[in-house]
């Protein structure tokens, strides 16, 4: 390696792939996944030095395994389970899995296939390792360093002075950092905003368990597309257009109450409301937002809440879509008097610099030799290499919402005290 080692630990990964791991392990430990890397900038090109050292890199990484005090920080966390951590005690990244060349377009191909419980572990340290080695060896490091140091201070700056309101936030940049020292220096920073006592906003937390473990905040984080796309879709038996259903009762089945955010879009907003009925509406503690316009979105939540009788101001909507502090604002006030409104903020955090950020993302494409697909609420978000599996999504997803609206032209319905829908004919006037 030219550089020094980017990932050190294996707890540098977000908290969502141990939730998911753990429910993984308990439930699909036999599921079988392949993983593609994206890089999304036209204009980007990595040259094969640093696709060598994005190998070395990588291969630095499946050298390392969990400490016992790791494991002993695990184990703390009230959701993570002892069989869990017996795994983890176990378990090493294989660099087997990989396959990491260069004949792309962008310079870039790196693909991991094996068990969904080791690939998803790969993801959030794969990215960060890109990421740096791309801006390292491209650029002069100090000089976006010092860039990116003027601009942390302004932003902190801004927040404890009351020129921006953002409520609750956390900070979830570690798969587009610039840097393990630029993210650290984030972490750092803000875990001293709650000192000031008249400063409007919180800084929560990290989805970086290793520096939430290091600066004694708290590790964010539930589930991810990922979860969805791969219960809902990896079942050859199932309809995807209910992805959200089997994925949603798994949860459950694995945390009750616990660890509950639910992400809405990974087959669209308005499909997700299909299933996010009582009991999953009751059960989890809020919804993230991730495409699509967060104001909408958020009333559409609280609408489809208040259908259910549920009191909004008991939920949260947690914002975690390309945010800066402008946009968190101007949605904190929009929303603060209606729910508990909290932010995850990535990139924005982690890689604000005087040169733009890698826009690369690394994706599940094939669960148990299917290929499977994210349709989010807008477009250029999805990553399937069959766009026959994305039409035949599509219109799987369009035969549900479409039977829904030949039901409600035939009956017509209220909402009984129990939360039940009593539906009733529109030409006899029976109850059905």
């Amino acid at each position: 390696m030219k550089l020094g080692r980017i990932v050190t630990s294996l707890l540098e990964n977000d908290l969502y792939k141990f939730s998911m791991g753990q429910a993984i392990y308990h439930q699909f430990s036999d599921y079988k996944t392949t993983w593609s890397f994206k890089c999304r900038n036209k204009d980007v090109h990595f040259t094969k030095e640093m696709v060598e050292e994005i190998r070395e890199q990588i291969k630095a990484y499946c050298e390392l395994r969990f400490t016992e005090d790791e494991l002993s920080y695990l184990d703390g966390i009230k959701w993570i389970k002892g069989s869990y951590i017996d795994f983890l005690r176990l378990w090493k990244p294989r660099y087997e899995d990989f396959t990491i060349t260069d004949d792309a377009e962008c310079g870039l191909i790196i693909e991991t296939a094996g068990t969904w419980l080791n690939t998803s572990m790969y993801e959030i340290p794969t990215l960060a390792i890109v990421n740096e080695v791309y801006f390292r060896m491209q650029y002069d490091y100090d000089e976006l360093l010092s860039s990116f140091k003027k601009r942390l201070d302004n932003k902190y700056a801004n927040l404890r002075n009351g020129h921006w309101y953002c409520g609750t936030f956390s900070e979830f940049g570690l798969r587009r950092r610039l840097s393990a020292e630029a993210q650290e220096l984030v972490v750092e920073k803000f875990s001293h905003l709650n000192d000031t006592a008249h400063c409007a906003s919180r800084f929560i937390g990290t989805s970086n368990v290793f520096l939430a473990k290091k600066y004694g905040v708290t590790p964010v984080g539930t589930m991810a597309h990922e979860w969805i796309m791969c219960v809902g879709q990896g079942n050859h038996k199932h309809n995807p257009a209910y992805s959200n259903w089997y994925a949603l009762d798994a949860w459950v089945k694995e945390y009750g109450v616990l660890n509950g955010t639910a992400l809405t879009d990974t087959i669209t907003t308005d499909c997700f409301l299909e299933d996010f009925q009582l009991t999953f509406a009751t059960l989890f503690s809020g919804v993230r937002h991730d495409s699509g316009d967060p104001l909408v979105w958020g009333e559409k939540m609280i609408k489809h809440y208040e259908r259910l009788g549920i009191d909004t101001k008991t939920k949260t909507l947690l914002f975690s879509d390309s945010l800066d502090f402008e946009r968190a604002d101007k949605i904190c006030r929009h929303f603060s008097k209606k729910a508990k409104v909290a932010f995850g903020i990535g990139t924005y955090l982690s890689n604000d610099t005087c040169v733009s950020p890698l826009n690369i993302v690394m994706k599940t494409t094939k669960c148990n030799g299917q290929d499977v697909a994210k349709i989010s609420d807008v477009e250029g978000k999805g990553m399937c290499k069959n766009p026959e599996y994305v039409d035949y999504l599509k219109r799987s997803i369009d035969w549900r919402m479409n039977q829904k609206k030949i039901l409600l032209n035939r009956f017509v319905g209220y909402l009984k005290d129990n939360g039940e829908i009593a539906y009733y004919s529109c030409n006899s006037g029976k109850r059905i």
